[in-house]
């Protein structure tokens, strides 16, 4: 019985991970759930699986949670230091980090400190704080179980290669719902039609970066610092039915790939039950509705996110973290109406030029860039 702690359980990664957990109650058991502020699912979790520690960011959200589930032996802490007990916890042996943000970084790196495997989904904390996360869980002897859908089907492709060396990593993308688009057309998308993403279902942050591609722009970030790879060992390619979800090139030529339906429980299901694969609650991918693949390049001069991104990692050092920081701050204006969406890649590219860069940043120095860049934006657009 592996026991788990959910870290964003009422987000889109945490409910399907508590499916896969229905799936497998004999193998997997939840003793630990984490959140931001949404405690009314929260709550109904906590009385369908039980966890001891109940955790939730918001203090004053813990407060109420602390009266609705008073009845229940379930211990709720709260803030930054109720996360990191939570995914330290001794009852826990690995940890799902579902929450969305650079908010996890601390509670990652206690987890590894603790001896916890982690599965992770929480890509900021890997762009923003891989030179600090990698070298970590080797130390502590931590398994890293990518749950990202293109980072698990590498992984997967990674399996029983015994020395043979990657050539390159060869990582897909949907295009999005804009692929298709001009300039002008991408200028004028709203929110709403952001959000409808084709093929994944997905909370609306990542949705959106989805849309822009600075989602693949930060995974191709992931990607180095998980599979120890150059960001010129990886190559984004467009796969617009979304079945195949990445592949591995091996130096004589030969690429493994892995494919399935788009369905974010099989990936996170495998980070659980790794190395099977075991009965999932997902469906089968039907060959013969799919028909036929096909595969694009990327429009790199109009969706600027992915080639900041690759910017980003080439230069190293802190210039990821500033990457992801203007880009979540852009991400929530634009969510709020407050910006038009190519305006996203402005305010990246913008932060990235006024970047002073940090070789060997440290987890303070990190969030304090987040801040700053934070700060900055908030500032300039209120003067505008």
């Amino acid at each position: 019985m592996k026991r788990i702690a959910v870290l964003g359980s009422t987000g889109s990664i945490g409910t399907q991970t508590l499916d896969v957990v229905r799936m497998h109650p004999d193998l997997l058991r939840v003793t630990a759930l984490g959140c931001g502020r949404s405690i009314e699912l929260l709550e109904k979790q906590i009385r369908e699986f039980h966890p001891a520690v109940a955790a939730v960011f918001d203090r004053k959200a813990a407060e109420d949670l602390r009266v609705r589930v008073k009845d229940l032996p379930v211990r709720v802490v709260s803030g930054m230091d109720g996360l990191i007990a939570m995914c330290s916890s001794d009852d826990v042996d690995v940890v799902v980090t579902g929450i969305v943000g650079m908010i996890g970084i601390r509670p990652t790196i206690a987890a590894i400190e603790a001896g916890k495997d982690i599965a992770l989904a929480n890509k900021e904390t890997c762009v923003t704080a891989g030179h600090i996360i990698m070298p970590l869980a080797r130390k502590h002897q931590v398994r890293i179980l990518p749950v990202d859908s293109e980072h698990s089907a590498i992984f997967q492709s990674l399996q029983g290669r015994a020395g043979s060396r990657i050539g390159r990593i060869i990582l897909t993308a949907s295009g999005g719902p804009f692929r298709r688009m001009t300039a002008e057309q991408l200028s004028q998308v709203t929110v709403k039609e952001a959000l409808a993403h084709p093929t994944w279902s997905m909370g609306p942050k990542v949705t959106i970066d989805s849309a822009s591609m600075v989602n693949k722009g930060l995974e191709v970030i992931e990607a180095c610092w998980l599979f120890n790879v150059t960001p010129d060992q990886v190559e984004v390619v467009i796969q617009p039915q979304s079945a195949i979800h990445s592949a591995v090139e091996y130096e004589d030529g030969s690429i493994l790939a892995q494919m399935g339906v788009s369905d974010m429980r099989i990936p996170i299901q495998y980070a659980l039950t790794w190395p099977e694969h075991l009965p999932s609650p997902a469906a089968q991918l039907d060959l013969f509705a799919l028909g036929h693949l096909d595969f694009e390049r990327p429009r790199d001069d109009l969706f600027r996110g992915l080639p900041l991104a690759i910017s980003a990692a080439r230069t190293g050092g802190s210039m990821p973290c500033v990457f992801n920081a203007a880009n979540e701050w852009a991400n929530a204006r634009f969510r709020k109406g407050g910006i038009r969406f190519t305006e996203i890649y402005d305010i990246i590219e913008a932060a990235m030029a006024a970047h002073q860069v940090i070789r060997d940043p440290s987890v303070d120095d990190i969030l304090q860039i987040e801040e700053e860049i934070d700060r900055r934006l908030d500032e300039t657009f209120q003067e505008s």
